[in-house]
């Protein structure tokens, strides 16, 4: 089993970047871990409508076969980091790859949408898809490390 990232856009700020870096490596001990970024439709000028059909198509050619995916989406469940990590335990014991979906600018479109198993949001506030990188990282590897009961989370 391993999880992707598959995401619009790459993480421009060198600082940020960083972070995700080590975030990822943090992961990388307990899982595989692969990270996808898609080119940012956005960035040129055309209308969302085609933006999110041209992301769509893109995110949904990096996704592996046979694969779990779950959209990061305002709206979506909202869960806290004991929950996620629960979940995490479920998707991994199904020995199917999860991959995380992040949109950009416009979000996700309605197709990549549909074919999503689940819908998560990181909060009810909006974030640029390079923060919600770092804190979806963040979560898988606070989840992991819940998960093996080392002491990492303090929370609930």
């Amino acid at each position: 089993m391993m999880f992707h990232i598959v995401a619009v856009g790459r993480v421009r700020d060198p600082n940020l970047r960083a972070m995700c870096e080590d975030y990822a490596a943090r992961v990388s001990r307990y899982s595989k871990l692969r990270i996808h970024e898609i080119p940012d439709g956005a960035r040129r000028s055309k209308e969302p409508e085609t933006v999110l059909r041209e992301e769509a198509a893109a995110l949904l050619k990096a996704v592996p076969a046979n694969a779990r995916l779950v959209a990061l989406v305002r709206g979506g469940e909202q869960c806290g980091s004991r929950r996620f990590a629960s979940r995490l335990n479920e998707w991994r014991e199904s020995g199917r790859d999860l991959v995380f979906l992040i949109g950009g600018a416009y979000g996700l479109d309605t197709a990549v949408r549909e074919r999503c198993e689940v819908e998560l949001s990181l909060s009810d506030m909006t974030f640029p898809h390079e923060v919600a990188r770092l804190m979806l990282l963040e979560q898988i590897y606070r989840g992991n490390t819940i998960l093996k009961g080392e002491p990492y989370h303090k929370g609930d």
